[in-house]
């Protein structure tokens, strides 16, 4: 497994330097179109040679992405995309990432399962309900991180910033812990004999639990880094410490390890931002978390590259994956907009702000990762081709116009 990861970053940094040489995109949205391009190469091998085709996808199949994303980077990403946010922006922004992220993410798991049931019966094909709702809640959380740069560039408004950062981070923890009640259900015998106060005693343990530890891991941060403001370096150590620590921790409690995270960030990176006087620890914890972030995620994103080498391709999967892409964009507007309803007038997305919303709701390798982690059985494979479908779309697609979408939109509403 060492070999294996050393040959990813390996990969990975060789990717990004090409990207930054020759396609110059943003860093997320390069690395991936250059690693679905290495993944064609290998598929190509097919036809040219067998036997190292065979053998490459030996190797790609010993990846354990799951292992990888969860017991590892999701931990180090949550917490670097939290430490870096203005709290102060973001509880101006409160009710609206709050709404988004817990209303909208019910919304839109109910919406794409429900709409996806049906729609999966125009190619022959049943899928269980429960399983389509399980499909629902690992495609509705959303990944900021490829289309943010792209926000700024385009002059997209402060608020919209702080709602797509704030929803995801917040997003990533909720779908998990819908995802794991819902998986919980499909698999006790098709969800017959589960009692309702049991899914909402394991939703409330999860969540409540994890942002509990949060705070509890955020403040310890806190006072840890008050008293060593002359060590920066130790901060760092800390820093990681709690991170790795504090994710495991969370696991053997059976809470939320991605919620834990993201608040314990959130209240270091406010620390940092707000009462920190040592100039030298605030710059080595944010270039060390910056540098850390952008290392993780060019090898989560060549991670999702790599795995269309193991997928087994079926015309019928390749037409549900592009069937559910208009699917997920649907519900993820119905969901944006009526979770509109919830708040108050000032925070409200006007209709092309939600137009920009769902947009830029991009799907990332949380969403194959919760994918790869569904059982074996007769769902799998197509609920895995579907979820791949969507995430490469989103990223590609979404990712390189989301710009043009925000200026278009901006200026017909700046001009009228």
């Amino acid at each position: 497994m060492f070999k294996i990861f050393t040959g990813i970053v390996a990969l990975s940094s060789l990717l990004s330097f090409a990207n930054k040489k020759l396609l110059k995109l943003p860093d997320t949205i390069g690395v991936t179109v250059l690693a679905i391009v290495a993944s064609i190469l290998i598929g190509s091998l097919n036809f040219i040679d067998k036997d190292i085709f065979t053998s490459v996808c030996a190797i790609v199949e010993q990846i354990d992405f799951r292992t990888i994303l969860f017991d590892f980077l999701l931990s180090f990403l949550l917490f670097a995309g939290s430490i870096h946010v203005q709290v102060h922006s973001l509880i101006k922004e409160r009710g609206p990432v709050l709404v988004y992220a817990s209303l909208g993410v019910l919304i839109s798991t109910f919406l794409i399962g429900t709409v996806f049931f049906y729609a999966v019966m125009l190619f022959g094909l049943h899928i269980d309900y429960i399983y389509c709702l399980v499909f629902g809640a690992l495609i509705s959380p959303t990944d900021p991180i490829a289309v943010l740069a792209l926000l700024k560039k385009a002059g997209a408004p402060k608020d919209m910033e702080i709602k797509i950062v704030g929803e995801s981070l917040f997003n990533d923890g909720v779908g998990i812990v819908v995802f794991i009640s819902l998986l919980s259900i499909a698999t006790m015998v098709g969800g017959h004999g589960v009692e309702p106060s049991h899914i909402l005693l394991e939703f409330a343990q999860e969540a409540l639990g994890g942002v509990a530890m949060g705070f509890a891991l955020g403040y310890l941060g806190r006072f840890f880094l008050r008293n060593i403001y002359e060590a920066p370096v130790v901060a760092v150590h800390i820093s990681l410490a709690l991170v790795m620590g504090g994710y495991w921790l969370a696991s053997v409690l059976h809470i939320s390890g991605a919620l834990a995270m993201v608040v314990t960030g959130l209240l270091i990176g406010d620390y940092l931002h707000k009462s920190c006087k040592s100039e030298p620890l605030k710059e080595n914890m944010n270039v060390f978390w910056k540098v850390l972030d952008e290392i993780l995620n060019a090898i989560l994103f060549v991670l999702i590259g790599l795995e269309i080498v193991s997928l087994d391709f079926k015309m019928n999967y390749l037409l549900v994956g592009f069937l559910a892409i208009p699917i997920v964009l649907m519900s993820r507007f119905v969901s944006v907009f009526l979770s509109n309803v919830f708040l108050k007038k000032g925070h409200r997305s006007d209709r092309k702000k939600v137009v920009i919303l769902t947009w830029a709701g991009l799907r990332g390798g949380i969403s194959i990762a919760l994918a790869l982690t569904l059982p074996e059985g007769e769902f799998r494979e197509i609920l895995i081709f579907a979820t791949y479908t969507v995430v490469v779309f989103s990223i590609l697609v979404q990712g390189l116009t989301i710009d043009k979408v925000v200026k278009r939109l901006l200026t017909k509403q700046t001009t009228h």
